[in-house]
């Protein structure tokens, strides 16, 4: 169907919403998980590995598949795809609510990522193949806009139901947005696909990856144990990895096409990406929990402290963006890192009884603008470094990117820390380790800073610009579709 609807008409206003509910159900879910990990651990006795595979089994399975659901809406059908990403995701975000023990729990999770990977994308490319293009950038800067609210208002609402009816809440309350959200999608927005030719899935590519993926952080996590179980886990992951770059090179329908990595540019800022988004993945993994084993804050104290950091994402990150293309990539890129670092120093204040004005406050500012000035530009870098046919994959590559470097942060991060299995009930011990954590990652941005600076130049001046600057997506960049019949051209 030719992209050709209104924004202003009432099928536009239900493809605005329904895009908005499916991608806020993903969104939602990953900011307020972190703030109800010390009650979930308490409920479930859980030790602090458990709650690592809780936030990572999600990040694992969506990081793997991100790009797959991405090809498998192309080509089935984008709207196809996104109700049943929506109803899988809805599916298993009951089952986490249900779950009588960590392991089944960890389970559910790992199947809400499957879900996420088929909606995610799917969101952002049913607005790019309805609308009609004089609407689509507004309907696009709407969708952001919207994504941003429920970004800022995520753990603020997690908190909320973590300290009221109970934890189980922040993934049952995604049942009725799903039941709001299906029958809408089936209902008012118009089928789409890739009408062109197209070779077969790379499945064994997207195997590869998340198997590799799995078996890393398995490493990472169990690592404290010193097993030959761990080592020989840690050595299937690398060869998993390697077999991987392999399958892809030789693959006539790659996932991840080798040769989009030619451009030096590309590399370099997805380089830096890995580094940045380590240390963001490590820091609200851990602050979220520092704020409340240590500081004596309730989740919803803990989840509305978050609130500057995201606010400030969804106030600025358009201007950030524009301020990036008249002096260039590469200054916002390196300072951004450094700002962030210097919060993730300014963190240490942060211990028992912390004033939340004197002592949170003033990290979260300077953490917010620093990913203010670093998050939009490297977005624009990174769609700027490749040819336009290539944007969506490039943006796609760059968002898995992301969420693999948070996954691997949250594995390693306790184990580089010191933190043994019982570490978040003990707030003298947590807070040690957390001091340590914070002058990692603190580290880590230092490096992607200083990559930055040596390699990352001025693209050219017709590059384009990607569409959606202000998502508020605070653990990854934003998304950019593909370019291809029926989306933007």
């Amino acid at each position: 169907m030719s992209s050709d609807v209104r924004l202003a008409s009432p099928q536009g206003k239900w493809i605005l919403l329904t895009t908005v509910l499916g991608s806020s159900m993903a969104m939602v879910d990953s900011t307020v998980v972190n703030v109800a990990l010390p009650r979930i651990g308490r409920d479930l006795d859980a030790d602090l590995a458990a709650l690592q595979w809780t936030v990572n089994a999600y990040m694992l399975t969506l990081a793997g598949l991100i790009l797959l659901g991405g090809s498998l809406g192309d080509r089935y059908g984008r709207r196809k795809i996104f109700v049943l990403g929506v109803v899988w995701f809805a599916a298993a975000s009951l089952l986490c609510g249900l779950a009588p023990n960590v392991g089944v729990l960890v389970a559910a999770r790992a199947l809400q990522g499957i879900g996420g990977a088929l909606l995610t994308p799917g969101s952002l490319a049913l607005i790019q193949a309805s609308f009609h293009p004089d609407d689509r950038a507004r309907a696009v800067g709407l969708w952001s806009g919207f994504g941003g609210i429920g970004a800022a208002i995520g753990p603020f609402l997690g908190g909320w139901l973590v300290d009221g009816p109970g934890w189980r809440w922040v993934f049952l309350i995604n049942v009725p947005m799903a039941l709001i959200c299906a029958p809408i999608a089936v209902r008012h927005v118009p089928e789409s696909a890739d009408g062109r030719k197209h070779g077969r899935f790379d499945v064994l590519g997207a195997a590869l990856g998340a198997v590799a993926l799995a078996l890393v952080t398995y490493a990472l996590i169990e690592a404290r144990n010193g097993s030959l179980v761990v080592v020989l886990t840690a050595l299937a992951g690398v060869a998993a990895g390697i077999a991987f770059v392999y399958v892809e090179k030789r693959s006539a329908d790659p996932m991840m096409p080798p040769d989009i990595f030619a451009s030096r540019q590309f590399t370099a800022v997805n380089l830096v990406t890995l580094c940045v988004y380590a240390a963001f993945g490590g820091f609200f993994f851990l602050t979220a929990l520092q704020l409340q084993v240590v500081a004596g804050y309730s989740a919803l104290q803990a989840g509305t402290a978050l609130l500057p950091t995201t606010a400030l994402m969804l106030l600025f990150s358009a201007r950030s963006g524009e301020l990036a293309q008249r002096i260039g990539p590469r200054i916002p890129l390196t300072v951004g890192p450094l700002l962030c670092a210097t919060a993730m120093l300014l963190m240490l204040r942060v211990g028992p009884d912390a004033s939340y004005l004197v002592d949170v406050v003033p990290a979260l500012l300077v953490m917010g603008a620093g990913m203010v000035t670093l998050v939009a530009p490297l977005t624009a870098t990174v769609l700027a470094s490749v040819d336009t046919a290539r944007a969506g994959l490039a943006s796609g590559i760059n968002n898995a990117a992301a969420r693999a470097a948070g996954l691997i942060a949250v594995a390693a991060l306790p184990l580089l820390a010191g933190m043994g299995p019982d570490a978040y009930r003990s707030a003298t011990a947590f807070d040690h380790a957390f001091d340590r954590a914070m002058w990692w990652c603190a580290g880590v941005l230092v490096v992607g800073s200083v990559l930055a600076y040596a390699t990352v130049r001025r693209p050219a001046p017709d590059c384009r610009r990607p569409e959606c600057l202000t998502h508020g997506w605070v653990t990854a960049p934003p998304l950019e579709p593909r370019v291809g019949k029926g989306r933007l051209e």
